[in-house]
């Protein structure tokens, strides 16, 4: 299926078609704020942006001094070859460290290994930071989960006292507004769900009321799903990365062995206890599924009240991807998908930011909220 082609070219919405640019090509700027390694998406600096007066939202992109996009006077100034600058109507500010990463716990464990501020309010954390999937022939070629324990940039197990303890300083010092809690899967059937559960009650005992996003595998008795919602997690996120059974075996080799069955048993399970657009999953753009099969997918979950976060593939280093020489996708290929499921999202009335807490609600590392996602 072509993309961008064939088409007039107002069907392309060019504000939209520069945030995917951004997106995947970065910008020539430092970050205070930054996040090397881990589950995530991308070596990327932590960015509030805007379009004309808008007001700024969080952005995540990859820090890339050979992108052609740089920073001056707050701008985005977009150069060409021969040195001139095109001003592309966008504001960018880089997110300011935060009070609390300057904090140590009683034992000597730095605040910001246990957890991370993202984007301009949001605190993020990987309770356990290993994954039994994480040998090579089980492993998600995206995914540096274990690389910053080898970094020493966080610590292999957080406690729900550590957690509590840096969500209360996080909250009270940088005015963080949410919190996301993500896991490795760990060998019980719970998939790393009781971990979670401990931990979203400890962070509520000390800050009630903070919007709390968990985020695991479909646990094997789905019971653990009532359990995370009755902790106190506002949203829950079950990511799947792709709907294409041939793209999981590929990309995802150990956790394809879960079959999308289960998966849509975990989404049903959790958008009947948390509710409609309480539930969201990852679908990657760059990993070769159908653009046409993606949208129509992505339209699925959206029938089933589960919100589809669609973020561009990006090779960050030390994933297998990378060390394959994988490219990440083109701006137009991610523009087609965005502004496609963006339209179903508007269609069905839902938006990532009601959602409270979670990646939707952040919006960093996608490009939908531009889109009217």
């Amino acid at each position: 299926m072509s993309v961008g082609t064939g088409t007039s070219s107002t069907a392309v919405d060019v504000r939209i078609m520069t945030r995917a640019e951004l997106a995947l090509r970065g910008v020539a700027s430092d970050a205070p704020v930054r996040r090397p390694d881990g589950a995530g998406p991308s070596d990327d600096g932590h960015f509030l942006i805007g379009h004309g007066h808008a007001d700024g939202v969080n952005a995540a992109l990859p820090r890339n001094p050979d992108s052609p996009f740089s920073v001056r006077d707050g701008k985005v100034w977009l150069g060409d070859e021969d040195g001139r600058l095109q001003d592309t109507g966008i504001s960018l500010t880089p997110v300011q460290r935060p009070r609390f990463y300057d904090l140590t716990t009683s034992d000597g464990t730095r605040y910001e290994q246990i957890a991370r501020l993202h984007g301009s309010d949001v605190l993020a954390t990987t309770v356990v930071q290993t994954c039994i999937r994480y040998v090579e022939s089980d492993r998600c070629r995206f995914c540096t989960i274990e690389e910053s324990l080898r970094s020493d940039a966080t610590v292999a197990a957080k406690t729900p006292a550590q957690l509590a303890e840096v969500a209360e300083a996080a909250v009270r010092l940088d005015g963080v507004r949410q919190m996301v809690m993500t896991t490795g899967t760990t060998t019980g059937p719970d998939r790393g769900a009781r971990n979670l559960v401990r931990s979203v009650r400890a962070v509520l005992q000390a800050v009630p009321g903070l919007p709390i996003q968990v985020q695991c595998e479909p646990p094997g008795d789905l019971a653990w799903i009532r359990a995370l919602h009755d902790a106190g997690a506002t949203a829950v996120g079950i990511h799947v990365e792709s709907l294409d059974d041939e793209v999981r075996r590929r990309w995802m080799p150990g956790k394809s062995t879960v079959p999308m069955a289960e998966y849509e048993a975990a989404w049903d399970e959790a958008v009947r206890v948390f509710g409609p657009n309480r539930v969201s999953t990852y679908l990657l753009v760059g990993l070769g599924e159908d653009p046409g099969e993606l949208i129509a997918g992505a339209g699925r979950l959206i029938d089933r009240g589960v919100y589809p976060f669609v973020v561009p593939f990006r090779p960050m280093s030390g994933t297998l991807a990378a060390r394959d020489g994988v490219p990440a996708p083109g701006a137009e290929l991610l523009t087609y998908v965005t502004e496609g499921v963006a339209a179903k999202l508007r269609a069905a009335g839902m938006s990532g930011a009601d959602q409270k807490a979670g990646c939707a609600a952040c919006g960093a590392c996608s490009v939908l909220r531009a889109a009217g996602g």
